[in-house]
């Protein structure tokens, strides 16, 4: 391969970084009760206002937000498998409403 065509965004420590950054996202996310489905519904600017409140740099990408969803999903199964451990249920969901609102119904 040419080395001018290396992508450097997809190496193995690029993919570790990802990863390792994604799981601190996540863990935030899930202490606060989000859904891997409610984190990808995010606009851009709450992912990175979530991203500076969880203390990481905002990823430059979607590609580590989809793979924090996809941690929260694994966590949400494992949850759901072991409820009568401490780290089944989130520590501060209280705190959802501050990322995800809820829709406001019509009226009517």
């Amino acid at each position: 391969m040419d080395p001018s065509e290396v992508d450097f965004a997809h190496t193995d420590a690029a993919d570790r970084k990802r990863r390792e950054k994604a799981t601190e996202l996540a863990r935030f996310a899930w202490d606060r009760g989000i859904t891997g489905a409610e984190l990808l519904e995010l606009p851009d600017d709450r992912l990175r206002k979530l991203a500076r409140a969880a203390g990481a740099n905002p990823p430059s990408t979607r590609e580590t937000w989809t793979v924090a969803a996809e941690l929260l999903d694994q966590k949400a199964t494992w949850a759901a498998a072991n409820p009568d451990h401490p780290q089944a249920s989130p520590a501060h969901a209280d705190e959802k409403i501050m990322w995800v609102k809820r829709p406001i119904p019509p009226w009517t």
